[in-house]
C-alpha cells in the first residue's frame, strides 16, 4: 500500500498556473544597431518589423516536459511510502529474577519425584523451572537468572531471550557457588538486578531450602530493602521438612521473607506442588502485557526525483538534436 507522509504539499501542484496568471512576464530590454538599410533587410528577409515586446513560443515537448517535472517534484515533496504489513511488538509485562540456591544442601536427595522415587532437590528444582520459563517464551516477561551459594552470582540479566536462560540454568550444578548458603546475599543481588528495570511490576521467586548460613546482609533486612525498591518475593521452599543440620528445611524464615515484601511463601513437597505453586504465583502476580503494533514504512520519494531528472535530460537532449522543435516566433 502507497500513501503519502505529507499530502498538503500537493497543495503546491497549481503554483505555476497561478504564477501565469497573475503576475507578468519577465521583460528584458535589448540593445539594437540602427541601420539606413534596415527596411530592405526586413523585406529581403520576408518579415515585418514592428515595435513592442516578443514572447517567444514554446513547444508541445517544452511544456509537456515542464508539468511532469513540477508534478514529479511535488509527488516527492509530499514523500510516498509503502506501508508494510502490521508488525505487532509484545512488550515485556513485568520482571522477573529467578534465584536459586545450589547450595551443598541442595544436593540432597529427599524430593520425591513423579515416579515416587526421591531425587536430588536441585534437579527436581531445575526440571520444573525450565517448564515454567518455556511457557513465558511469548515476550510477556523478562527474566533474570541468579544462582547462589556461598556467593550470589547473576547468570544472566533480565532479558527476553529466555532460550540462553535455559541454556545457562542446564549448566548449574550443585556447589558451583560454594557449600553454603547465602540468602541474604541473593536478594540483595536481586535488588541490584531490579535497578535496570523501568517495570513496576517486579517478581522475586526464590527457590531455597531456607537455611541461611554464609549471608553478609541479613536476609530480613534484604526483604525490607526489597520492599522498599517494590520487590516482591514469591519464597519457595524446597527440600524435606524432616532434614536436620544444614539440609533442613526453613520455611519459617522463607515465610517471613516473602510477607515482608507483599508476596507468598510456599513449601513445594514434589515436582507436582512445585507446578502447582507457579500456577498459583501467575493467579496471585497476573503480568501486565502491553502489545504494540506498527507498520514499517520504506520511503520512496527518490523515485520521483529521478524520473524528474531523466524527463529533464531526454527534454534537453531532444531540444539540442531538434533545433526545429524550439523555433521561436516573434
Amino acid at each position: 500500500m502507497i500513501t503519502l507522509a505529507m499530502p498538503a504539499a500537493l497543495a503546491l501542484l497549481p503554483l505555476p498556473l497561478l504564477i501565469h496568471r497573475f503576475l507578468p512576464p519577465k521583460r528584458t530590454r535589448s540593445a539594437s544597431l540602427r541601420v539606413p538599410f534596415f527596411r530592405d533587410l526586413t523585406t529581403a528577409t520576408g518579415t515585418t518589423a514592428r515595435s513592442g515586446a516578443a514572447v517567444l513560443s514554446r513547444s508541445r515537448l517544452q511544456m509537456i516536459s515542464a508539468a511532469l517535472i513540477w508534478a514529479l517534484l511535488v509527488l516527492s515533496l509530499a514523500t510516498p511510502e509503502r506501508l508494510g504489513e502490521p508488525v505487532e511488538i509484545t512488550k515485556a509485562g513485568r520482571d522477573v529474577v529467578l534465584a536459586i540456591d545450589i547450595s551443598g544442601s541442595m544436593d540432597t536427595v529427599d524430593f520425591p519425584g513423579p515416579d515416587d522415587k526421591n531425587q536430588q532437590r536441585l534437579a527436581a528444582v531445575r526440571d520444573v523451572v525450565a517448564g515454567f520459563v518455556e511457557t513465558r517464551d511469548d515476550g510477556g516477561d523478562r527474566m533474570a537468572l541468579i544462582v547462589f551459594g556461598s556467593k550470589a552470582f547473576v547468570q544472566a540479566p533480565l532479558t527476553t531471550d529466555l532460550a540462553t536462560v535455559l541454556a545457562l540454568l542446564d549448566q548449574t550444578s550443585v556447589g558451583m557457588a560454594g557449600p553454603h548458603t547465602a540468602l541474604g546475599d541473593a536478594i540483595g543481588l536481586s535488588i541490584r538486578t531490579f535497578e535496570a528495570s523501568e517495570i513496576d511490576q517486579r517478581l522475586l521467586i526464590l527457590l531455597s531450602d531456607g537455611n541461611d548460613t554464609a549471608s553478609a546482609m541479613s536476609p530480613i533486612n534484604a526483604a525490607e530493602i526489597a520492599r522498599d525498591r517494590g520487590v516482591e518475593i514469591y519464597a519457595i521452599g524446597v527440600g524435606s521438612p524432616d532434614a536436620s543440620g544444614e539440609n533442613r528445611l526453613d520455611m519459617a524464615l522463607l515465610t517471613g521473607l516473602a510477607t515482608r515484601t507483599g508476596g507468598q511463601a510456599f513449601f513445594a513437597g514434589d515436582t507436582n506442588d512445585l507446578q502447582e505453586v507457579y500456577d498459583r504465583i501467575d493467579s496471585l502476580a497476573p503480568r501486565d502485557v502491553e502489545t504494540l503494533s506498527h507498520r514499517p514504512r520504506q520511503n520512496l520519494a527518490h523515485i520521483p526525483l529521478i524520473l524528474a531528472a531523466l524527463i529533464g535530460l531526454v527534454a534537453l537532449a531532444w531540444l539540442h538534436l531538434s533545433p526545429a522543435s524550439r523555433r521561436a516566433t516573434p
